[in-house]
């Protein structure tokens, strides 16, 4: 199936809701963040224990996709996608009635694989439905619709928090697996799977992925892409901690300039789709890498040789987002290129997990190098950018990138 056999509104639609089931990642987080407090008051614990409900969550997106990959490539991206959100609508509901940390910590964890599948079918349908040279303006149409959620989810978590209470949270995301399920019923066209069975023992998959780590620069353009990751997730665990720490930012004042910074991504990825229509997906991934580059650069020059100061690190954030939102649809578009219906979900869930591990490493180093100054954010995004410039680099050596 392709955008000549699929009715032009009807494409608007679907592209709507993969964005949406896109966007359930991120929602999932951002409404529930600002209820850390509340749910430690009720659940007799202490916040940094709610914490690992944050872990577990990040665990069970990183390896569920793993598992919706085969899925998806066997049985169509219908069946499982009806699954994934069954599932993740249940444990939205029990995490509601969670009775103790214990048990929500748990159930975040089964959030996140039923979360997890939106995210490997939506860029696996955009490659069943789109050529090439539309598939990175409809991944930037994509993040326009997710970029949205950190704007209005945080806003959304607090005003219930603060009304009904932190379970009505839950209750929400259960009426939004709904929503999502009567979307994907009504609107997603059928997209069948190869229907081989054998495909889903452990065994074969693992062959299947190590076929997708073998097609002719996958594996360079999936740590470019990792590392792009990696630097959104060094920013969005230093953030808190340069803004509120040393800048001494009201939690308010934070998440206005959360939410400034999140328009700065969304910007990027509509800019990106404009210049897609006028220049290569080579030419235009490259000029953002190099100015991603050029920004970070500058960056770590003002850090040394100036006072610390909160414009320079407002604006470097806004540049290095606004680069993200080319990047990001760019690279998952060159990343997806090469596979057909047989090979994309595989595709998609190895890149969705490879990439989720990576953030989770740049999180992790960002909070343990922390020391009170500004130097996690200072050295682990430019160290991404450079490490993201350097295999675009060897791509366009080896002829790969070249589109």
């Amino acid at each position: 199936m392709s955008t000549q056999t699929v009715p032009r509104h009807n494409l608007r639609l679907i592209i709507l809701l993969l964005g949406a089931l896109t966007a359930i990642g991120p929602l999932t987080i951002d409404t529930y963040l600002p209820a850390f407090t509340a749910i430690a008051a009720d659940l007799h614990t202490d916040v940094a224990t709610v914490g690992w409900s944050m872990s577990s969550y990040f665990i069970g997106i990183a390896f569920g996709q793993l598992v919706y990959g085969p899925l998806l490539d066997v049985f169509g991206r219908k069946s499982p996608l009806v699954f994934g959100l069954v599932l993740y609508g249940a444990a939205s509901l029990g995490c509601a009635m969670s009775a103790n940390v214990q048990w929500l910590i748990g159930l975040r964890l089964v959030l996140a694989l039923g979360a997890c599948v939106g995210m490997v079918a939506a860029r696996a349908v955009v490659r069943d439905l789109f050529p090439l040279n539309e598939t990175a303006r409809v991944f930037s149409t994509l993040m326009l619709v997710m970029g949205l959620a950190p704007i209005v989810a945080p806003t959304l978590g607090g005003i219930i928090v603060a009304t009904v209470g932190w379970r009505y949270i839950f209750i929400l995301l259960g009426i939004v697996a709904v929503l999502m399920l009567v979307g994907v019923w009504r609107i997603l066209p059928p997209l069948a799977g190869h229907g081989r069975r054998d495909a889903l023992h452990p065994y074969r998959a693992l062959r299947d992925y190590l076929a997708v780590l073998k097609v002719p620069g996958f594996t360079s353009r999936m740590l470019t892409g990792s590392f792009h990751i990696a630097g959104l997730f060094a920013y969005l665990t230093a953030s808190p901690l340069v803004f509120m720490d040393i800048f001494g930012m009201s939690g308010p004042r934070y998440g206005w300039t959360m939410g400034c910074n999140a328009l700065a991504l969304i910007v990027g990825s509509q800019v990106n789709a404009r210049c897609l229509k006028r220049f290569s997906l080579s030419g235009v991934l490259w000029g953002s890498n190099l100015l991603l580059l050029a920004a970070s650069a500058l960056f770590v020059a003002g850090v040394l040789f100036t006072p610390v100061n909160l414009w320079l690190v407002l604006a470097f954030s806004a540049v290095y987002l606004f680069c993200l939102g080319f990047l990001l649809p760019d690279i998952t578009a060159l990343i997806m290129h090469p596979f057909a219906r047989e090979q994309a979900g595989s595709a998609s869930a190895l890149l969705g997990s490879v990439q989720m591990l990576a953030g989770a490493v740049a999180a992790a180093l960002v909070s343990l190098g922390y020391d009170g100054t500004i130097a996690v954010m200072a050295i682990s995004m430019p160290v991404c950018a450079l490490a993201s410039v350097g295999l675009l680099w060897r791509e366009r050596r080896m002829g790969y990138a070249q589109v």
